[in-house]
């Protein structure tokens, strides 16, 4: 009997691209129990499945041996309770590369031109003539243009890589930062042991962490402190790489330019949130990723490999 796989119908997956493999293929609601005829599947693809229904599905899907996550950071899969000494687990990671990127870019340019405030004053009938009219170019000591500005990205993963031409094409000096040191795509990565080095030098820094342990705010106060007045922060890795109450104090004594943030320790952003009053502040929904990019590719290659008992690519 041919392998179930089952696909989630929370994404549009073209299933004619997965024919052909010898697999049976099931499409399965994320939100309901999945159907009793299908628990003994092998095979589960996941997106925006919600934790609670993925742990119960992690106690009735006792014959799986493959999940793969289409999420870049697959949390909820890892959290469910599944079986990893018997499950191959992959991540979707590259399937978000070029949309994270792209909403990263424009957030910078959102700070750099203030294209927020400028919303703010349209809301209020007002014309905001300080930001219009003659302006000093790239004056020192301010962040108004990704030209010669100096943009530090931590975490130098696909994302970065990425990001980094386009930043450069735009007239920025990036630098990276990872655990590890050395060149990568043309640009100089350096080993955290050096952020003291780099964060006084920054106008942007742009953090893309992964969530865990070892990033839980990896930015702090006192990592806070060495950033220049005017420098802007802007996160698209994960809510918890950022210790969010030194942030808002930053933004409220304006120790630092701003901020851009698409993601949070919790989400929704609550109500009572600083965020939504802190000065120079843009808050966006956790919108940067969210549409895989051509999921089927990266579904296929790593069922070939399954089928033919060799090594999946982006394996936890």
């Amino acid at each position: 009997m041919a392998p179930k796989l089952l696909y989630p119908t929370s994404l549009a997956i073209d299933a004619s691209l997965l024919e052909g493999f010898g697999v049976s293929l099931h499409s399965y609601d994320v939100k309901e129990p999945i159907p009793d005829n299908l628990l003994d599947a092998e095979i589960l693809i996941t997106w925006t499945n919600p934790v609670p229904r993925l742990k119960e599905e992690a106690k009735r899907l006792t014959k799986l041996r493959w999940i793969q996550s289409l999420a870049a950071g697959p949390n909820d899969v890892l959290s469910a309770g599944f079986d990893s000494s018997k499950i191959t687990i992959c991540t979707g990671s590259g399937l978000h590369d070029h949309t994270v990127a792209e909403h990263t870019l424009g957030l910078l340019l959102n700070a750099a031109r203030r294209f927020y405030e400028m919303r703010d004053h349209q809301l209020e009938g007002k014309w905001p003539g300080h930001l219009g009219g003659p302006q000093p170019d790239r004056p020192k000591g301010k962040f108004t243009s990704l030209q010669d500005a100096n943009v530090l990205v931590w975490g130098f993963g696909n994302i970065a890589k990425t990001l980094t031409p386009w930043l450069t094409a735009l007239g920025a000096n990036v630098t990276g930062l990872a655990r590890s040191a050395g060149v990568r795509n043309g640009v100089e990565v350096y080993g955290e042991d050096k952020l003291q080095e780099l964060l006084p030098k920054t106008d942007a820094l742009v953090m893309i962490l992964p969530g865990s342990d070892a990033t839980k705010h990896a930015l702090n106060t006192e990592r806070l402190k060495l950033l220049p007045e005017h420098a802007w922060v802007v996160n698209v890795g994960r809510g918890t790489s950022i210790d969010e109450a030194a942030l808002a104090e930053a933004l409220e004594n304006g120790s630092i330019g701003g901020a851009a943030l698409d993601v949070f320790e919790t989400e929704p952003l609550p109500a009572q949130s600083r965020f939504w009053k802190t000065p120079n502040t843009i808050v966006s929904p956790h919108a940067a990723g969210g549409r895989p990019q051509n999921p089927e590719t990266l579904i296929a290659y790593n069922l070939r490999k399954f089928l033919a008992g060799q090594e999946l690519k982006n394996i936890i």
